[in-house]
């Protein structure tokens, strides 16, 4: 019976973390990605291509496995945040094995992580899946305090830390303390309702409008939060010209894809969020059924 019920623990998640896999794949074979990395192009990139993102994405495919696997257990939230937080060291260090140094996925692997494991715990626990946000605010409780605002006197900052220490920006951190309310209060449904668009087309309109309201700590590393700001508007008029709907939408998009490549402009932040947007797209449908 232990067996069986072992078995039945790496199924789920195995599925689960295939999701996620599935999810790394859509955001980075989507196009047009303004100064995102596609197929046919290295947006704002010169260190990787897409074949970069293949390479990571294989390498981190079984931690996302085991980041579900560790949902199942009866570890406090804390104790669950902290186990994976390890894994997600191991995770960091393979990637960067695989990709010479590329940082392709940190953002992708931080937030994912969180979310495989919250899936995990919830499906474990016997919750519904509007319980997913609560369980990643429990594990992530503090974070931003206790990381971001004890930076003083530490070496070898992240960006994310420079970030804070220079705009006071909570970036990725916050995102998750706050449960991820750019795809709990906006994204997941904003993917839903564009279901009628084809694939590619859907994923593009979604990161279009995750673009028009995250604080994407990405573009302000590499500028400031003024083109941030910039940023934003420019995805609000592409949504207000009809975004993917439109000849016109379509034609914006090209002109920010080129003005990205130009100016160095990437919403990376806004890629990862669309990653997990579609991962618990996916989840939700799937716990449908259990």
């Amino acid at each position: 019976m232990k067996n069986e019920k072992m078995f039945q623990i790496n199924e789920i998640s195995m599925i689960i973390g295939g999701f996620a896999v599935q999810a790394m794949i859509y955001e980075v074979s989507c196009y047009p990605s303004p100064g995102l990395v596609s197929p046919v192009s290295c947006g704002a990139h010169k260190d990787m291509d897409f074949f970069t993102f293949i390479d990571s994405t294989s390498v981190l495919s079984r931690y996302m496995t085991m980041f579900v696997q560790e949902g199942f257990s009866d570890k406090s939230y804390k104790e669950l945040f902290n186990s994976i937080r390890n894994l997600g060291i191991e995770a960091e260090k393979d990637m960067f094995i695989k990709t010479k140094g590329v940082n392709t996925h940190k953002g992708m692997l931080f937030l994912m992580g969180v979310t495989c494991a919250a899936v995990g715990k919830v499906i474990y626990e016997g919750k519904r899946f509007s319980e997913i946000r609560s369980i990643i605010k429990q594990m992530t409780k503090g974070i931003v305090s206790k990381e971001l605002f004890t930076l003083k006197d530490k070496k070898d900052l992240s960006h994310g830390e420079r970030l804070f220490i220079k705009y006071r920006t909570e970036g990725v951190r916050g995102e998750v303390e706050r449960g991820l309310p750019t795809v709990f209060d906006f994204s997941l449904d904003f993917y839903k309702e564009n279901a009628d668009l084809n694939t590619n087309d859907r994923l593009v309109h979604t990161l279009i409008g995750i673009m028009q309201i995250c604080d994407d700590s990405t573009i302000i590393y590499r500028h400031s939060p003024e083109v941030l700001e910039e940023v934003k508007e420019k995805a609000r008029k592409v949504l207000s010209a009809g975004g993917m709907r439109t000849s016109e939408g379509r034609k914006k998009i090209n002109d920010l894809c080129n003005g990205f490549i130009e100016k160095n402009v990437s919403p990376g932040g806004s890629a990862d969020l669309l990653g997990v947007t579609v991962f618990l797209y996916l989840v939700e449908e799937y716990m449908k059924s259990l």
